[in-house]
């Protein structure tokens, strides 16, 4: 795994080597995945590395709108004390889809001096999970695939708004044709993906019209892929809206087309770089059993994570290839839990429940808290699914209720355990207060239903 902290001298060579910056962003990433922080000159660079950068202890703690939730203990509980936060090592990097010379860098909040925030900081989190499975000699190799549509940026105050879909409203999944009419976009990214090293490879056009997906390669190290896929997400809307074009990451944005998802793939190596899934049988070895039986019997506790807004739940109905049940199968996309077809030293998990809009860190620490339970307690996933997953009848279903899945986040015990008390408490706390806001605006809907009628 990476090191938490970045040296200076990371710094000082960049600013070497690029001497144009004018700005540098410093991005903190937030529960929601959004990312918040501060722009700073570039003589404020090397004491950001050598001293931190404060941040008050609430932005731990916002909604997805960036207010203040209340019952977090992170806000007049604390004075809104500051927090320090450090660079995150390897992510200082020019945004080169920015008119003026910018850089960027991930922050993260310091695991003593970000008190008390640090608790409720995502990558934290994530690391914590990491380092349990590391401490039993299991080392997680991840990569992260997204969905995500393409929009006219100057429709979005329509609704619906309407889709980058050369060839039209149909779907036309794997067009070549449709990204061939995207050339110049897909040049854009690549060349930005170049310059920030991150390992975008196939493209490819995806199941609804606009929406597509470049896939990141894995990476042995877990938290640098989850890295990677938080800087690739900015990346691809930074180019989209240089094309005057919105990408957009919403888990449901059209009623009538499919939803996007965020697929995690994941395996797990021994010291000596071991696949511990790989097998001649696509079953997998013992190892991947008990992976498999360790996220299906978390799933629905961490289903607030995978699924952390109302429009999350939208994206959940039967033949949208996305998963009802905790189900697991070979070579199958109608399940939760499916192993890919490809050679034995390749074998690894797509998990599929996750939508593009959860956070990466969480989601991803969800997964291996699981993929640990279920290796520590040998669980058994059952049989496989084969054919229709959406017709399983021996499985809970998978809580599809936004208030739901967060109250059973926050009661669980597994989630407490491997998360911390604290996070749990912070997390809920935000999102019962999204919830709550949600449900107390009046949409279209409620007009169109219910004024006339009853």
């Amino acid at each position: 795994m990476t090191d938490h902290r970045a040296s200076a001298d990371e710094a000082r060579e960049f600013l070497a080597k690029n001497p144009d910056i004018r700005h540098i962003q410093m991005m903190l990433v937030d529960h929601n995945g959004v990312l918040r922080g501060k722009s700073l000159r570039p003589h404020e660079l090397i004491p950001l590395y050598e001293g931190g950068r404060p941040l008050p202890s609430s932005i731990a703690a916002l909604t997805l709108d960036g207010d203040d939730a209340e019952n977090t203990g992170l806000l007049w509980e604390v004075g809104d004390m500051d927090c320090l936060a450090f660079p995150v090592p390897g992510t200082l990097l020019r945004s080169p889809w920015l008119t003026a010379p910018t850089a960027q860098v991930l922050v993260m909040l310091d695991p003593e001096l970000g008190m008390p925030s640090a608790a409720a900081d995502p990558r934290l989190t994530a690391i914590h999970v990491i380092e349990r499975l590391m401490k039993h000699d299991l080392n997680p190799v991840m990569a992260v695939e997204l969905e995500f549509y393409l929009l006219d940026a100057a429709s979005i105050r329509q609704r619906p708004p309407v889709p980058v879909a050369p060839r039209g409203a149909h779907p036309h999944v794997y067009s070549i044709d449709e990204m061939e009419a995207l050339g110049p976009f897909f040049d854009d990214i690549y060349r930005a993906c170049d310059v920030q090293n991150l390992p975008a490879e196939t493209a490819i056009s995806e199941f609804g019209p606009g929406q597509l997906e470049i896939t990141l390669t894995h990476r042995a190290d877990a938290i640098r892929a989850l890295d990677e896929a938080t800087l690739y997400r900015r990346l691809v809307k930074g180019v989209a809206a240089k094309h005057g074009y919105l990408a957009c990451f919403m888990a449901k944005p059209f009623g009538g087309h499919a939803g996007s998802g965020t697929h995690l793939h994941l395996s797990l190596t021994d010291r000596a770089g071991h696949n511990l899934f790989a097998e001649e049988d696509p079953a997998g070895t013992p190892a991947l059993r008990h992976a498999i039986g360790g996220m299906a019997e978390t799933a629905a506790d961490m289903m607030a994570l995978f699924a952390p807004h109302a429009n999350s739940y939208r994206r959940f109905t039967s033949n949208s290839y996305a998963p009802l049940f905790p189900t697991w199968g070979i070579n199958n996309r109608t399940v939760s839990l499916r192993i890919p077809t490809g050679a034995a030293a390749t074998r690894h998990v797509e998990h599929r429940i996750c939508g593009a809009d959860a956070n990466c860190y969480l989601a991803a620490a969800a997964v291996l808290a699981g993929v640990d339970h279920g290796i520590d307690r040998e669980i058994d996933p059952g049989t496989p699914v084969a054919g229709d997953g959406y017709q399983v009848t021996d499985a809970p279903p998978l809580p599809v209720h936004w208030p739901m899945a967060i109250e059973r986040f926050a009661q669980s015990p597994i989630a407490k355990d491997y998360f911390g008390k604290r996070f749990v408490e912070v997390y809920s706390a935000v999102k019962r207060t999204e919830s709550q806001r949600y449900l107390a605006e009046i949409s279209n809907q409620d007009y169109d239903w219910y004024l006339q009628t009853v």
